[in-house]
Protein backbone atom coordinates (compact mmCIF):
# COMPACT_ATOMS: atom_id res chain seq x y z
CA UNK A 1 0.00 0.00 0.00
CA UNK A 2 1.62 3.21 -1.09
CA UNK A 3 2.49 5.79 1.68
CA UNK A 4 0.34 8.90 1.35
CA UNK A 5 2.01 12.14 0.65
CA UNK A 6 1.54 15.60 1.92
CA UNK A 7 3.42 18.56 0.62
CA UNK A 8 4.83 20.53 2.95
CA UNK A 9 6.15 24.29 2.33
CA UNK A 10 9.03 24.90 4.36
CA UNK A 11 12.12 28.00 4.85
CA UNK A 12 15.17 26.55 2.77
CA UNK A 13 16.96 28.09 5.41
CA UNK A 14 15.38 25.84 8.11
CA UNK A 15 17.74 23.06 9.43
CA UNK A 16 17.27 19.87 7.63
CA UNK A 17 14.83 17.35 9.94
CA UNK A 18 16.63 15.78 12.85
CA UNK A 19 16.59 11.73 13.19
CA UNK A 20 13.48 10.41 15.52
CA UNK A 21 14.09 10.56 19.17
CA UNK A 22 16.99 13.28 18.37
CA UNK A 23 16.90 17.14 20.11
CA UNK A 24 14.79 19.20 18.09
CA UNK A 25 16.60 21.81 16.01
CA UNK A 26 13.95 24.11 14.76
CA UNK A 27 13.35 22.65 11.82
CA UNK A 28 9.42 22.83 11.93
CA UNK A 29 8.42 19.76 10.23
CA UNK A 30 6.40 18.04 13.03
CA UNK A 31 4.10 21.30 13.46
CA UNK A 32 4.10 22.10 9.57
CA UNK A 33 2.64 18.45 9.51
CA UNK A 34 -0.24 18.67 11.65
CA UNK A 35 -0.44 20.65 15.63
CA UNK A 36 0.06 19.00 18.19
CA UNK A 37 -2.71 18.82 21.07
CA UNK A 38 -2.00 22.10 22.32
CA UNK A 39 -1.80 23.49 18.77
CA UNK A 40 -5.37 22.31 17.94
CA UNK A 41 -6.59 24.61 20.42
CA UNK A 42 -4.30 27.18 19.58
CA UNK A 43 -4.84 26.18 15.61
CA UNK A 44 -8.32 25.39 15.41
CA UNK A 45 -7.73 22.92 13.25
CA UNK A 46 -6.66 18.93 13.81
CA UNK A 47 -4.24 18.73 10.21
CA UNK A 48 -2.38 20.77 7.87
CA UNK A 49 -0.16 23.59 9.48
CA UNK A 50 0.04 24.52 13.49
CA UNK A 51 -0.84 28.42 13.41
CA UNK A 52 0.95 29.13 16.45
CA UNK A 53 3.87 27.91 14.80
CA UNK A 54 6.80 31.08 13.81
CA UNK A 55 9.60 31.73 11.42
CA UNK A 56 12.75 33.32 13.22
CA UNK A 57 14.56 34.53 10.25
CA UNK A 58 17.49 35.69 12.38
CA UNK A 59 17.84 32.03 13.83
CA UNK A 60 16.95 30.61 10.78
CA UNK A 61 14.71 28.35 12.73
CA UNK A 62 11.26 27.30 13.72
CA UNK A 63 9.69 27.87 17.14
CA UNK A 64 6.41 27.33 18.68
CA UNK A 65 4.78 30.79 19.43
CA UNK A 66 3.05 29.62 22.10
CA UNK A 67 6.90 29.48 24.07
CA UNK A 68 8.16 32.22 21.84
CA UNK A 69 5.22 35.08 21.43
CA UNK A 70 1.94 33.44 23.58
CA UNK A 71 0.23 36.80 23.67
CA UNK A 72 0.32 37.07 19.90
CA UNK A 73 -1.00 33.95 19.84
CA UNK A 74 -3.44 34.00 21.65
CA UNK A 75 -4.34 37.34 20.83
CA UNK A 76 -5.61 35.51 17.23
CA UNK A 77 -7.77 33.27 18.82
CA UNK A 78 -9.38 34.61 21.80
CA UNK A 79 -12.53 35.30 21.61
CA UNK A 80 -13.29 39.16 21.56
CA UNK A 81 -15.21 38.70 25.01
CA UNK A 82 -11.77 37.41 26.40
CA UNK A 83 -9.39 39.52 24.67
CA UNK A 84 -8.79 41.56 27.09
CA UNK A 85 -7.29 39.09 29.52
CA UNK A 86 -4.71 38.31 27.10
CA UNK A 87 -1.44 39.80 28.81
CA UNK A 88 -2.65 37.59 31.61
CA UNK A 89 -3.60 34.23 29.64
CA UNK A 90 -0.41 34.20 27.96
CA UNK A 91 1.69 34.26 31.22
CA UNK A 92 0.45 31.57 31.78
CA UNK A 93 0.64 29.70 28.52
CA UNK A 94 3.97 31.06 28.27
CA UNK A 95 4.64 28.98 31.77
CA UNK A 96 2.92 25.50 30.70
CA UNK A 97 3.37 25.49 26.84
CA UNK A 98 7.09 23.93 26.70
CA UNK A 99 5.81 20.98 28.66
CA UNK A 100 2.47 20.81 26.37
CA UNK A 101 4.50 20.33 23.31
CA UNK A 102 7.58 18.37 25.18
CA UNK A 103 10.17 20.80 24.85
CA UNK A 104 13.60 19.62 24.95
CA UNK A 105 12.11 15.42 24.99
CA UNK A 106 13.45 14.99 21.08
CA UNK A 107 12.14 14.37 17.64
CA UNK A 108 9.22 12.85 17.58
CA UNK A 109 8.28 13.08 14.14
CA UNK A 110 8.53 10.16 11.97
CA UNK A 111 7.71 11.63 8.62
CA UNK A 112 10.57 11.18 5.39
CA UNK A 113 11.01 13.86 3.43
CA UNK A 114 11.97 13.99 0.46
CA UNK A 115 12.73 17.81 -1.95
CA UNK A 116 10.28 18.21 -4.15
CA UNK A 117 11.85 18.49 -7.50
CA UNK A 118 11.65 21.78 -9.53
CA UNK A 119 9.29 22.47 -11.84
CA UNK A 120 10.13 21.76 -15.54
CA UNK A 121 10.90 25.12 -17.50
CA UNK A 122 8.79 25.28 -20.23
CA UNK A 123 10.58 26.51 -23.91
Amino acid sequence: MPVPTQHVLIFADAPAKPALGAPCNGCGVCCLLAPCPLGVLLSGHRQGPCRALRWQAEASLYRCGAITAPQEVLAARLPPWLKPSTSLLAVGLGRVAKRWVAAGVGCDCDAELEPESPPEQLH
